[in-house]
């Protein structure tokens, strides 16, 4: 069955209609390293592949044109090797011949191209985006076939193919951002090879690794959230114990100022503002800053957030890849301790602040379940944080998320990463009483305010939490 994916009902979608659509389709598809497009692809499409390359990692351009030879006799089954295509203009017509000399297909099946890690293959001077738009405009384009091209660097993607100035320009007729799995997806992936967890357990390696495929592959059901976390994080051969010297390097050619962002943002957990990033960092002040900014939102691993009242200038990013985080924290400095590290780091200080950070990170990635669980799906509203900076008068003020809704109401969160059911005191109800007074009083809302408190296991009412926390979601509100 080719169908056999956990969600991505949409990506499948239009996969699906590439296939049935009477015209030649592009199809550009781009989302981080080891979030399955690759996968998607062929479960969808593997038995209309007519021709499949994978770009080569720091090869050469005579390495690529050798791999694409290489390939090109696999697929024609050629008895004798092929010659090696001097460069990507030759390849691209040997590869029109090829396709042109293939039987018909049955009517209403169409032929799939696929090219996956493309920026890999287009380096500079490679003309490979030069001669793969004559490949679609002379030939592409007047036969029945689908043509996917994708990448894990999604800025590469953006900038290079979607927004192409050249012989690509306005050519991409479908495209697919594939995110990593929600809670809900991550849930249904395990279950699906027979390993079931608690919803507590699955946050817990959520916060950890977040909702890649490839490093979900690693939990074993035999063994608890904080066992598997120990093997698949700290023991010697761990999949994840050393990822993050690859991962940046694979998707931007010069990561170092990429890796020093996600550094900065890893110590701060309100996030920061791109001056600081940039003072943290000790960046340049030129407009490379913002390329690199830009090229890690659309890569996945940062988000930006408008403070309340859209005020572009205190724009604050926030780095949201889990993974990335979890090894900053706690896998770099802590790599040669053994395979129980995690038994000992989870219970220190170090370790709760980390997951209330990565629980706040969490929630703000599901929003369409917790808008869901509020029942306000249907009321249109704006995401935003509140940010008041403190001074010797009063003390600062931070709110994670705000919900502006069309209904009159602004919703504001409380998130609590707790072990136990959350229980409210005077001295933290008197806090968020303050910190609605503040918000009104600087926002000059009209607005009613309505307080909504998400944690773990809910909340046990007590004479402070009356009045104050007006719903209550838990983590399984987050499954929805």
């Amino acid at each position: 069955m080719i169908y056999n994916l956990i969600g991505r009902d949409e990506e499948k979608q239009i996969l699906l209609d590439a296939l049935a659509s009477p015209q030649p389709e592009m199809v550009a598809i781009f989302g981080r390293r080891r979030v399955g497009k690759t996968y998607l692809v062929r479960q969808i499409c593997q038995p209309q592949i007519a021709f499949e390359l994978t770009g080569l990692q720091n090869a050469s351009n005579a390495e690529q044109l050798q791999n694409f030879s290489e390939q090109l006799a696999t697929f024609s089954k050629s008895p004798v090797p092929l010659k090696h295509p001097a460069n990507w203009n030759e390849a691209f017509h040997i590869l029109a011949g090829y396709l042109t000399k293939l039987p018909k297909t049955p009517k209403g099946k169409k032929r799939v191209v696929f090219f996956d890690e493309v920026p890999w293959m287009a380096g500079q001077k490679s003309g490979f985006i030069t001669w793969f738009g004559w490949f679609w405009n002379s030939w592409a384009e007047n036969h029945s076939i689908v043509v996917i091209i994708c990448g894990s660097a999604a800025s590469w993607m953006i900038q290079k193919i979607v927004n192409n100035r050249g012989g690509l320009h306005n050519r991409i007729t479908k495209r697919i951002f594939l995110d990593p799995f929600t809670l809900n997806e991550t849930e249904s992936f395990l279950k699906s090879r027979n390993i079931f967890f608690n919803h507590y357990q699955l946050i817990q390696l959520y916060m950890a690794m977040g909702g890649i495929p490839h490093y979900l592959k690693e939990i074993k059901a035999s063994k608890s959230a904080t066992q598997n976390i120990n093997d698949i994080c700290f023991s010697k051969n761990a999949l994840l114990r050393n990822e993050f010297a690859d991962l940046y390097p694979s998707l931007f050619a010069k990561s170092g100022n990429h890796i020093t962002v996600v550094r900065a943002l890893a110590k701060s957990r309100l996030g920061l503002s791109r001056q600081a990033i940039v003072a943290n960092g000790k960046l340049p002040e030129g407009g490379n800053t913002s390329k690199v900014l830009e090229e890690l939102e659309q890569s996945g691993f940062i988000q930006s957030y408008y403070p309340f009242a859209n005020r572009k200038k205190d724009m604050l990013y926030r780095l949201t890849d889990e993974y990335s985080l979890f090894y900053l924290r706690f896998i770099e400095r802590n790599k040669n301790e053994g395979r129980n590290t995690w038994n000992l780091l989870s219970q220190t200080q170090t370790a709760k602040i980390w997951a209330g950070y990565a629980f706040e990170t969490l929630c703000l990635k599901h929003l369409d379940a917790i808008k869901k669980a509020l029942g306000i799906s249907g009321i249109f509203s704006q995401s935003s944080t509140f940010l008041q900076k403190g001074n010797d008068a009063e003390k600062g003020t931070q709110i994670d998320l705000v919900l502006d809704r069309n209904d009159q109401t602004i919703n504001l969160f409380e998130i609590k990463f707790y072990h136990t059911e959350f229980i409210l005191s005077e001295a933290e109800a008197s806090a968020l009483r303050n910190l609605m007074g503040v918000f009104r009083t600087k926002t000059a809302t009209k607005k009613r305010l309505s307080l909504v408190l998400i944690t773990t296991y809910g909340i046990k009412h007590n004479m402070h939490s009356l009045g104050i926390i007006e719903q209550v979601l838990t983590m399984d509100d987050l499954f929805l």
